[in-house]
């Protein structure tokens, strides 16, 4: 019985010093830059109650780790400084950040357009080779689609180099290359792009199913999960799945291209506040300039819909953000399918005119 009693006090004890552990989300990091001239968040997890104290430059704010665990703090505006800092955060325990600039930070989001590697750019290989950059830094946030919000990512801010340009989004380096260039201040490039991505899936759920326009999408919605998470559902998911092995295994063996997995909606990038689940809400609230956007292929069939649902991302983007209505730049490809005829219509519409000449 007291081995019983002792062991349970010292893994209490084990437990409690495990958690005593200030712990940081990846975004922020060594390496990291800071949006210049505006307030930046800085924020992280320690044992509820415990005070936290936050140093930079000339700057230092406190603040208490909530219920939750979660503390936040907010840096005063400080002009663009290429000279490496340090930021210290003391808590239960002290972390320093090191190598932190001042500059310019840019969200780079969309689906393959803003995906695509330098590397597999034409003139990726020049374009890598000339990147030893070590004032823009890059940092990527791997592609996961969730319903429940994740509060951090596995990932790290990098210098721009030959090795870590190569494997980053080719418009985004280019973009943050030109601005490092013609600014002359430090760059930081948040890369979080998903190949297919649809835009009901960059938003907050809530936020789409409050509003009616959007009322034929969330029911169709609704119905999917219920048909997908039903034993017939799944049960066809797992055939699918084994079949995928099977050829793959085959595909292998003669040395031919592999199939497909088949796409699991429910993780995937179309269904609607996965993405902003997994990929956008652990980076949320981190000080940013602007967004540059490369999307709408995958919401092509329902243009309609996207006439409205596009500028309601925009908008709740911002609001998310709560750094006012910042730049958001965007790319949709014009001509994304072969244009239907409408000689007809045309026609119709230009009789008693005169025709141009040719």
């Amino acid at each position: 019985m007291k081995k019983f009693i002792f062991r349970l006090l010292i893994g209490t004890v084990l437990a409690s010093v495990a958690q005593a552990e200030l712990m940081l989300p990846a975004i922020i990091g060594d390496h990291m830059v800071l949006q210049q001239k505006q307030a930046n968040p800085i924020w992280g997890w320690d044992t509820p109650g415990t005070k936290v104290t936050v140093t930079f430059a000339d700057q230092r704010h406190a603040a208490t780790a909530g219920a939750d665990g979660k503390w936040t703090v907010k840096l005063k505006p400080v002009p663009a400084n290429a000279k490496p800092q340090t930021l210290a955060i003391a808590g239960s325990s002290r972390r320093e950040i090191q190598d932190v600039l001042v500059g310019e930070v840019w969200m780079c989001s969309g689906q393959s357009n803003m995906g695509f590697q330098l590397s597999s750019d034409w003139n990726g290989d020049i374009e890598a080779a000339a990147s030893n950059l070590p004032n823009l830094r890059l940092i990527s946030v791997p592609t996961s689609g969730v319903q429940e919000f994740k509060k951090d990512f596995k990932g790290q801010w990098r210098a721009s180099t030959p090795d870590t340009s190569r494997n980053f989004s080719a418009l985004g380096f280019l973009y943050g290359r030109y601005l490092h260039q013609i600014l002359g201040v430090p760059v930081g490039l948040i890369n979080n792009a998903w190949g297919g991505s649809a835009a009901e899936a960059w938003i907050r759920r809530e936020t789409i199913e409050r509003d009616p326009r959007f009322a034929a999408l969330m029911a169709s919605t609704r119905q999917r999960e219920t048909d997908l998470q039903s034993p017939q559902g799944m049960a066809e998911f797992e055939r699918a799945t084994a079949k995928w092995k099977d050829d793959s295994a085959t595909a292998k063996a003669e040395n031919k291209t592999l199939p497909r997995p088949p796409v699991q909606w429910l993780n995937g990038n179309s269904r609607p506040g996965n993405i902003f689940a997994g990929m956008v809400h652990p980076t949320l609230g981190y000080g940013i300039k602007g967004v540059i956007w490369y999307q709408g292929e995958s919401n092509a069939g329902r243009a309609y819909e996207h006439a409205q649902l596009f500028p309601f991302l925009i908008e709740q983007w911002r609001r998310e953000q709560q750094q006012g209505d910042f730049p958001f730049y965007w790319v949709q490809l014009a001509d994304f399918k072969t244009e239907k005829s409408t000689l007809g219509r045309v026609t119709g519409l230009n009789c008693g005119k005169r025709r141009r000449k040719p």
